[in-house]
């Protein structure tokens, strides 16, 4: 039962085949199993979820009309408020902070819609990597290898939904942070609109970057949980199944999105783009917005933690530190450059979706690196793991168009992701095709070795 579906949970839970107790016991069994070797949960909230599942199952019991998401564990990544518990980042600096007051709202969303919350989730420290090699928590393992990284910043995310821990989880992406674990680790990440769904509650890194995100293991349980936390104005399963049969005009980006690309992500990128008949398409100015995203992540994520750089820096990880002061010495018109250069990158895009409803690119330049492992090569070059693995997310983050990350139908193979684009608030479009392209059995999130089947 432990890969059993979201969507399917609930449907079970709701006929009376399946009660919450089960689901729920079951899922804190898989968690004592796998976790010491995936590192994937920093808290598990064993006593809260096995009580939050008595009181649904005796809620249906007395004819309770139960949610859209009954029985369905899920956790979050640990910057998110979780009542009762330090929200700490990924940090050992915020151990002393009190303990949040109320859940975060999309937490709150997800249990009023009948999900069960079993845990908190490692992640790199305040969100500033792509690896999730945590200094103060170990690095979360990929399910397909525990010898390579899962990704990050949302790495032990996406790492406890592709071993089939949970069938949901929550993760934040600001340069990528949801799309490079979700590559990696073979399974599907949403990253919505910017501005679609609350923050509140969430720890931030970049305010002007930082979107809420969510994973799971099929384009259906994506689309149940992404209704239940955006609400009825943005729900996109009404319309999925018609819009994943109608035509589509898809185009694959080229130049610096394939640039220093492996041959396994270019043949996996080739498959989907035949499989959608995708005509290639540039989008110009990608590089220099990838780099814009840079300084204003460096600028402002320097300025959030200015106080306890001061105060404490032996008690950060050394790898966001250094960036970190990094980012406190940017000149001020090199910032006032970065941001300036949104509006110009905004219209090439908008320019772009004038003749197409999606965009493909890959999800990362290679599959998951070993842990551990400083640099790679791109391009015949050494370049940093920890700085480049977002290569081809952080010009889509710098405007906040929405993105769903599919992974590449590839068994037996490290994971390989795409990037489906879609324009500002047209998560249908991404869902859609991401729909299409998992029923041709092109995309496909597989179970990873010693997983359940």
């Amino acid at each position: 039962m432990s890969r059993v579906g979201a969507v399917e949970i609930t449907e079970g839970v709701a006929a009376g085949r399946l009660r919450a107790v089960e689901v729920i016991g079951e899922a804190l069994g898989e968690i004592a199993r796998r976790n010491p070797a995936l590192n994937a949960f920093t808290l598990v909230l064993a006593d809260d979820a096995m009580s939050a599942a008595k009181r649904l199952d005796a809620a249906i019991a007395g004819g309770d009309v139960p949610g859209p998401l009954a029985g369905v564990p899920f956790a979050a990544k640990n910057l998110f408020d979780i009542e009762g518990v330090t929200t700490l980042a990924g940090s050992i600096i915020r151990r002393g902070e009190p303990a949040a007051g109320r859940d975060a709202p999309l937490i709150a969303r997800l249990k009023a819609a009948g999900a069960i919350l079993v845990g908190a989730l490692n992640m790199d420290e305040f969100a500033y990597g792509f690896v999730t090699e945590n200094a103060h928590y170990g690095a979360t393992h990929n399910p397909h290898d525990l010898a390579r990284i899962a990704g990050g910043s949302s790495g032990g995310s996406a790492a406890a939904v592709a071993a089939g821990l949970v069938p949901l989880a929550l993760g934040s992406d600001t340069n990528g942070s949801v799309r490079v674990p979700a590559g990696l680790c073979g399974v599907f990440g949403l990253k919505p609109t910017f501005g679609r769904l609350p923050r509140e509650g969430m720890f931030p890194f970049v305010d002007s970057l930082d979107h809420p995100g969510l994973f799971a293991r099929s384009v259906g349980d994506i689309a149940a949980a992404y209704d239940v936390m955006v609400g009825d104005d943005g729900a996109v399963s009404p319309s999925l199944e018609a819009r994943s049969r109608g035509p589509l005009r898809v185009g694959v980006l080229g130049g610096w999105f394939v640039e220093g690309a492996f041959p396994e992500v270019l043949e996996s990128l080739a498959r989907v783009s035949d499989a959608l008949a995708a005509i290639p398409v540039e989008l110009p100015g990608a590089e220099a917005a990838r780099s814009a995203a840079f300084c204003i992540t460096a600028h402002e994520g320097a300025r959030l933690h200015a106080a306890d750089l001061n105060a404490r820096a032996q008690d950060f990880d050394p790898a966001v530190r250094d960036r970190l002061l990094a980012g406190a010495l940017l000149p001020d018109d090199i910032v006032a450059a970065a941001r300036a250069y949104r509006p110009i990158f905004r219209e090439s895009v908008r320019s772009l979706f004038e003749g197409f409803d999606v965009v493909l690119a890959p999800s990362t330049p290679c599959p998951a690196p070993p842990i551990g492992q400083a640099t790679m090569m791109l391009d015949g070059q050494a370049v940093s793991v920890r700085r480049n693995l977002g290569a081809y997310t952080q010009p889509l983050s710098y405007i906040g168009v929405p993105v769903l990350a599919a992974p590449v139908n590839r068994p037996g193979e490290l994971p390989v992701g795409v990037q489906i684009i879609a324009p500002p608030w047209r998560e249908d479009l991404a869902l859609a095709t991401g729909l299409r392209l998992e029923r041709a059995g092109v995309v496909a999130a597989h179970a990873p070795p010693g997983s359940p089947g």
